[in-house]
């Protein structure tokens, strides 16, 4: 069941990537090209209006991320979101009936909104941050679940593609994006604008992200 049900979300993220937005009226649905240069930008300067003590790895991140975008531009629609909690699974079929949550959804990367999706066997901790597990450490074979290289290589044959490169750069860049949003949600309760019963857990979060960011920046070839 988990198997089948880890090859249905695969595809039915793959679908949306592989859909062509102009032809169904999407072509407004947000700005085509630079989306990597424009999200580092969006979530540094959430990030900066946000802050609630200083993290060098964030910081360095923040220097890194927007002189180190790989080469090669795409663009397709992409959920922003996209994870087993946002999603209906018929539990006959295992198939995918119904994606929710769609409210960073725009015309962007789809290798930022796969990896994104990859975070769950790469997140640091519980994976909480997020509010889904990691499989980190996990039994994958015994639960039923693909490893993250096979997870990719069926991605890559649902998309037509020969590869990912420049994985390391990805990964750094979507660590560096979740601790932004979490410390944006930190900052709105700092500054009495939201109320959440997890903002201080949510700021304990932050760090952990951010030094992973750093970490997979440096795989990448970060100094």
């Amino acid at each position: 069941m988990r198997s089948e049900i880890f090859k249905e979300k695969n595809k039915t993220l793959a679908q949306l990537h592989n859909t062509d937005y102009k032809s169904i009226g999407l072509e407004d649905f947000g700005k085509p090209g630079n989306y990597f240069s424009r999200q580092i930008s969006r979530w540094t300067k959430q990030y900066i209006a946000s802050e609630t003590e200083e993290i060098k790895e964030m910081n360095s991140l923040i220097d890194w991320l927007p002189n180190n975008i790989p080469e090669g531009d795409e663009t397709s629609i992409v959920h922003g979101d996209y994870r087993l909690d946002n999603m209906v699974i018929d539990k006959n079929s295992s198939k995918v009936i119904a994606v929710l949550d769609w409210e960073l959804s725009t015309l962007g990367h789809p290798l930022g909104d796969f990896t994104y999706h990859l975070m769950q066997w790469y997140m640091p901790g519980d994976g909480n941050a997020v509010g889904t597990q990691t499989l980190t450490n996990s039994d994958l074979g015994s639960l039923g679940i693909p490893s993250a290289e096979d997870y990719i290589k069926m991605y890559c044959e649902n998309t037509n593609r020969s590869g990912i490169e420049n994985i390391d750069f990805y990964l750094s860049y979507n660590f560096f994006r979740l601790a932004g949003i979490l410390q944006g949600i930190v900052g709105r309760v700092r500054d009495g604008t939201a109320a959440s019963e997890h903002a201080e857990d949510r700021a304990d979060r932050v760090r952990p992200l951010a030094e992973a960011g750093w970490l997979y920046a440096k795989k990448a070839g970060a100094i």
